[in-house]
């Protein structure tokens, strides 16, 4: 494409034309996006059947498949939901929000004064966490780029904005975060995004091995900075901010015991309620052993 920038920002613009629709609006067309592409058999069907087949193997046939199509219509409300996230002015966005738990957490991790990482799973509505964090102090989000760079530039426009660095998730990304975190700013990872080869080990995720992100547990250790985990519940009337208290095994010397603790605290919340939780996501498809094909061919 000869014009990255022109085609990124034309594409935010018609994101914005939908972002701008009432949020119950938005949900009843993510819910019929939803159920058109289950019907279709759509990959993000395929992947979630795989998902429920691999963690529920205790269920009957019929019983996954209503989780799939629960967890189906639940992503195209996130995908509707985020169009408004990403296309409002931010104190607009953050009117989405109903309510804020676990507050206290935040503000004790950061007042120790050694930054704080908070550990945002693919459940709820990400992007609204990242707006929250945002307005209430710098913020530096790692994020994987899109291969297209026009899709680049639409996440720089919908993610950007004051307070936020974009760190690309590679492996320069330590220097940044480490800086970052020594002037007592809050760093964004996600916990639950299958690293490359090399970026962390295996541990049991809803009882299969997945390879799991180190670069959190490897941050924490370097000088005992908090991890938080949160993220935005969707409700009723909007959505509900969460924030646990700290998760001290993140600490632990040994790795392979604080990626099993970062992956409980994930499955917890993914628990809640399962269909806000992203299946749709190739989870597993790197396994331990290399002669091993991906479950999702």
């Amino acid at each position: 494409m000869t014009n990255p920038a022109f085609f990124g920002r034309v594409l935010f613009l018609l994101a914005r034309t939908i972002g701008f629709l009432p949020l119950p609006l938005l949900r009843r067309l993510g819910t019929l996006a939803g159920r058109l592409s289950y019907r279709l058999d759509s990959r993000e069907t395929r992947v979630a059947r795989r998902n429920m087949q691999l963690i529920y193997t205790d269920d009957s046939p019929q019983q996954r498949e209503l989780k799939v199509q629960g967890i189906l219509e639940s992503s195209g409300q996130t995908l509707f939901e985020t169009l408004a996230v990403w296309t409002r002015p931010r104190e607009q966005a953050l009117n989405l929000l109903t309510g804020v738990q676990g507050r206290q957490h935040f503000d004790a991790a950061l007042a120790k004064g050694k930054g704080m990482i908070i550990a945002g799973p693919h459940y709820g509505n990400w992007e609204l966490l990242l707006k929250y964090l945002a307005h209430n102090g710098p913020l530096s989000l790692v994020y994987r780029a899109p291969e297209k760079a026009y899709g680049d530039v639409f996440l720089g426009r919908a993610r950007g904005g004051s307070n936020v660095t974009l760190v690309p998730a590679e492996t320069t990304a330590m220097r940044p975060l480490l800086k970052a975190l020594q002037r007592g700013e809050t760093v964004g990872i996600t916990p639950d995004q299958q690293p490359k080869q090399g970026g962390g080990e295996f541990a049991p995720f809803f009882g299969v091995p997945a390879l799991t992100l180190s670069l959190i547990a490897k941050l924490a250790s370097r000088n005992g900075t908090p991890v938080v985990f949160a993220y935005a519940e969707r409700s009723a009337q909007g959505f509900v901010m969460h924030f646990e208290p700290e998760e001290p095994a993140l600490h632990d010397s040994d790795l392979s015991v604080a990626l099993a603790a970062m992956n409980r605290r994930v499955e917890a919340i993914a628990k809640r309620d399962f269909r806000q939780y992203q299946w749709t996501y190739k989870r597993f498809s790197i396994r331990p052993d290399p002669s091993e094909k991906s479950p999702y061919t």
